[in-house]
Parts: C-alpha cells; structure tokens; sequence
C-alpha cells in the first residue's frame, strides 16, 4: 500500500479552498481522508465582536446549502447574514420603478429569499473553524514547488517541507502559484475597470432589495447589510476609481447619490474605501496529474452579476461528489478518471455563466445609443416576461442545471 503524508493537500484557504477543507470533513463518501490546508495568513476565528470587512459577496440558495452542510452556515448567521428579498436592475437612461429596469421577487418562486449577502472573512473563518474542528491539518506555508509522480503529487512548502499527497488541490485565487508551477496556461483580459467597494448609511431603507445600475462607465450595485446599511460595488474607470478613493467623504458622498440616482436618499460613507482591478480569466484546464483548480485559480469574472464566489463554491462541491465517487469505486482522491469528469462537470457550468456575464458587461458598459435603447427595451421585455425572469431567478440561486450533491 502506497504511503502518503495525506490523501489531499488544499493549497489556499480563502473562501473556496476552506469550502474543500470543510466539505472532505463533512460529506460522507470524503469524511475518511486525510486532508491539510495549506494557507500563510489563515482567517482567524471567531470573528465576533470585528467591525464588519469591506469585501462581501451575495451567496446563492446552492451555496446556503453547501454552507450549512459543512456545519458553518451558522457561524455565519451569527455575524449577520442578511438575506435579500428582491432585487432591482435599471439602466443609466431608465428609472427604478419605471422603463428600462427589471425586479426580481422570492415571492414570484415561493422562496423565502433570493440569496444573502455574506461578509467574506467570516465566510472563510467559519469554514476554517469547521475544517479544523473536523480534523483537517491547518499549515501556515505557501507553497514553493511541486514534484508530480505517478503515485503521488509531492508539495514543497514556503518553509522546505516535502509533503506527499493523492491529490493537490489549487485554491490559491487568481496568481495560483499552484496553476504556475503545474504549467497550466490561462486565457482572458482586463476589463479596464476597477470596483471601488465601501459601506454605506442610506438616507431611505433598504428594504431587503439588492440595486444594481448599468452606468456606461460600469455597473455600480448596492447590496443590504444586516445593520441597515448597504454595500457599495461600483465598476469604474481606473482614473475615476482613483479619485473616488481619494475623495473626502462629502464629495464621494455626493458622488455616489448621484451615481445611484438617489434610489436610497443620500448615502453616507461609513468606511473606508478601497479598489480592485476586474478582469477576466479562464484556466486551459482544470485538472493535471493528481492536480485539480477551483474557484479564483480556474476562473475568473466580472463581479456585476454576483456569482463568482458562486462558481468557486459549486467547483468546491463537484469536486467533492467526483471525488467520493471514486473513493465508493475503490479508487483513490487522484483518480485520473474522476478528475476528468470534475473538469467536463465544471467546464460545462462555468463557460456558459462566464460568457453571459462577458456579454452583460460589453452590452450595460458603453454609451452606444443603439445599444442603450436595446438595453432598456430588452429589460422592459424581460420584466413582462414571468418565465424567462423565473428562469433566469432560478439560475442565479444555483437552483437549475447539474447542482452538485452535497449543495443540494
């Protein structure tokens, strides 16, 4: 019998790459492997009692349920989960409430939400926390080489340790050092925008409701926090995403009224803010020699529609059933066989999703007048249209096509 240090060894432990360590812990068929985690600034946990992180993300009914199959959903309710009833989408030209906007509704499904919007740290703390608490080795290394043999993948760690495992798992975001070292090229570009994110009071409540409009320069969203207040994700040009960082508070204050058509009243800055630049990214392959990528270090999107975390989540959760398949099967976790259908699986949902956010953002992002009454039209249409709006609903909460298993 082969001897390894691990069965599985998850480079990354954001989000995603915590997801996996959780999931191996707590899905049935994966619950017997040795897994480590490797991550050089894991999140800390508990987080009760931190002011609120200014990275946040809206987590889809696939995700819920993948979260509280691990046993973290709750952690995170407690640092206040809030969930979103609707959300309204408009065009720079149109109005809220009237032409070129569309609204989404649970009530329209018989749901009780459409999703919630998460703050990403506690997201990645209580996943660490259920990970650690269901076994899985936590190192505080990165990673500085990897030595693939037929039996094994052997990681070196920051630190020169030499670890043996079935499986490596890339879950180290965007500049995979993982995904580098494994050769696995990458396709894709900038956008040309950064997303300028801060915390908001609005003069007017939220009312539970997710807003998004379609500025020519980007796409800027307001998204409801548990406290009241609403989080800021505004797609710009870099030079105005540099002077919207720099302004005082009364200026960005006045800035981001505006650029909101006041749907909330007048916005007060309660944070700090900061910017990102967005751009799309696609991996050749998923998978290699006892090598599979997830989440950020597969893909990457623009963030309007809300679903990159998504994406990252269900790879976590594909992973595991292709996984456990094999192991039912007698194979072991880098069985090259399980590895492919993780891809094909992966790829087949992904690749779609990622052209339709491509397509949303050229179509929303310029000043084209043509465009622009096409844009207000065809959300007008999509408004009237039940079925369409119920599909596109229920695509966005992971609640149509192949759901993996364990976010069932």
């Amino acid at each position: 019998m082969i001897k390894r240090d691990f069965d599985v060894v998850i480079v990354g432990g954001g989000m995603v790459g915590a997801a996996c360590a959780a999931l191996f812990g707590a899905y049935a068929p994966t619950a017997s492997l040795r897994v480590a985690m490797l991550e050089p600034r894991p999140a800390p946990f508990p987080l009760a009692g931190d002011a609120l992180d200014l990275r946040v993300s809206a987590v889809s009914r696939a995700s819920q349920r993948l979260l509280e199959r691990t046993g973290a959903w709750a952690r995170i309710k407690e640092r206040g989960a809030a969930a979103y009833q609707r959300m309204v989408v408009w065009d720079e030209l149109g109005s809220p409430d009237g032409q070129g906007s569309v609204r989404f509704d649970a009530a329209d499904l018989g749901e009780p939400d459409l999703g919630h919007i998460v703050e990403n740290r506690s997201v990645q703390a209580a996943l660490t926390e259920r990970a650690v608490t269901q076994g899985v080795t936590l190192m505080r290394a990165g990673v500085s080489a990897l030595q693939p043999a037929e039996d094994a993948m052997t990681v070196v760690t920051s630190g020169d340790r030499r670890l043996t495992a079935a499986l490596v798992v890339a879950a180290d975001g965007g500049d995979s050092a993982v995904r580098r070292l494994a050769g696995i090229d990458t396709r894709g570009w900038d956008y040309g925008q950064h997303a300028v994110v801060a915390h908001l009071a609005p003069e007017r409540a939220h009312a539970d409701t997710a807003w998004q409009r379609f500025l020519a320069t980007g796409p800027l969203a307001l998204l409801p926090l548990a406290d009241g207040r609403v989080s800021l994700v505004w797609s710009t040009t870099p030079d105005r995403a540099e002077a919207l960082v720099a302004f005082e508070d009364a200026g960005f204050a006045a800035a981001v009224t505006d650029a909101s058509a006041s749907v909330l009243g007048a916005l007060r800055p309660t944070t700090r803010r900061a910017s990102f630049p967005l751009r799309l990214m696609h991996a050749l392959a998923y998978t290699g020699p006892r090598l599979a990528l997830v989440g950020d270090a597969a893909h990457g999107v623009h963030p309007l529609a809300g679903q990159g975390v998504n994406l990252g989540l269900m790879d976590a959760a594909a992973l595991a059933e292709a996984i456990g398949e094999s192991l039912d099967q007698g194979a072991d976790p880098g069985d090259r066989a399980a590895l492919r259908r993780y891809e094909r699986w992966r790829k087949a949902e992904n690749l779609p999703a990622m052209a339709l956010m491509d397509g949303l953002k050229r179509l929303f992002s310029n000043d084209d007048p043509a465009l622009s009454w096409l844009r207000r039209t065809g959300l007008g249409l999509v408004d009237r249209a039940a079925p369409l709006k119920r599909t596109l609903i229920q695509r966005a909460m992971g609640l149509a096509g192949e759901v993996p298993l364990p976010a069932r």
